[in-house]
């Protein structure tokens, strides 16, 4: 399926971005991967760690059309990860998290309709269930616009990804907890009983694979995962480390929920069960439905979303046996 073609990864400088670089290339299948990003420092990093000449570096922003179309031009493949990802940042600036996450979207969407890219894969995120934050609202409608898009995508498959917290990935918060242990210092957490998803990076490429190779048009994909409580996650770093820090309890932050949701009611009713995947099936009602009018489903009331207070809990000894999967615990627990 990938031999002697050419994948495009945009926001490809990021966690996601280099996990799914590090798998191809052991593999050696792609003619070529393009890495398509905004940072140049972290793309000249990455060129000098990789000294691969797979691999294509190209300077843009998905917000801008004519950079998308040049990156686009050729390609096979799309693996679209180019967010603004930041809770507390898209809720100071909200329009960007706009031009970024839905309009930057439309872009590399239109250009791959466009360029006849054979099939592209968007990232989203547990936050657009339910959102009550600007990240997560943009990003619901990021999947709305690649479900409408693949309506009339005739020779482009279009589907995405729906996934929670990946560990240790940046800005998340295990790096912060463990840059707390190391500095002796109140490991904060906001919610005791706060629950998050858990999966590595391993996991989130597993997933997008999954999803290029069984999507159809405007499918959306879940993994199930695991689930720990903040404290328990805190508890098992401290445990691996032999720290010794106190746990501060800071209080919930602002826009932050209690639990992530992974589906919703209503796509509960329609979700396949693939076994370790939900697949969420496009809704392709035209404008003449009566869905929303005069018809409904009986049994919605009795359905419940799949969210990380009802999914597997983890419990300490569990959580360090996943944490215990990360390069960067491993590395420091060597040292």
């Amino acid at each position: 399926m990938f031999k002697n073609k050419t994948l495009l990864i945009t926001g490809g400088t990021g966690s996601f971005g280099k996990a799914v670089l590090n798998r191809f290339l052991n593999e050696k299948i792609f003619k070529e991967i393009r890495i398509f990003s905004r940072d140049e420092k972290k793309q000249d990093d990455l060129r000098k760690e990789l000294k691969n000449s797979t691999v294509k570096f190209y300077i843009g922003d998905v917000r801008d059309q004519r950079s998308v179309d040049t990156v686009v031009n050729g390609v096979d493949y799309i693996f679209h990860a180019a967010a603004l990802k930041q809770v507390p940042s898209c809720e100071f600036f909200p329009i960007e998290a706009v031009k970024t996450n839905v309009l930057g979207t439309e872009n590399v969407l239109d250009a791959a309709i466009r360029h006849h890219v054979e099939r592209v894969v968007v990232l989203s995120t547990d936050k657009a269930v339910y959102p009550i934050n600007a990240m997560g609202i943009t990003k619901a409608l990021m999947e709305k616009v690649m479900v409408a898009k693949s309506r009339n995508a005739m020779n482009t498959v279009l589907c995405g990804t729906r996934y929670g917290n990946v560990m240790a990935s940046r800005g998340s918060v295990i790096p912060l907890f463990v840059n707390q242990i190391k500095n002796n210092i109140d490991i904060t957490i906001t919610d005791p009983k706060m629950t998050r998803f858990m999966m590595t990076l391993d996991d989130a490429v597993d997933l997008v694979l999954f999803a290029f190779k069984h999507g159809n048009q405007g499918d959306i994909f879940v993994q199930k995962s695991p689930a720990s409580t903040i404290e328990d996650l805190a508890k098992a770093l401290i445990e691996l480390y032999k720290a010794k820090n106190k746990i501060s309890i800071i209080g919930t932050r602002h826009g932050e929920k209690l639990y992530e949701s992974l589906l919703n009611r209503e796509e509960m009713i329609k979700a396949e069960d693939m076994k370790d995947y939900y697949r969420i099936p496009a809704d392709n009602r035209d404008l003449n439905y009566n869905q929303f009018f005069s018809e409904g489903y009986v049994d919605i009331s009795k359905i419940e979303e799949y969210h990380s207070h009802n999914t597997e809990r983890l419990d300490v000894e569990g959580t360090k046996q996943l944490l215990l999967k990360l390069t960067m615990i491993n590395n420091d627990l060597k040292r």
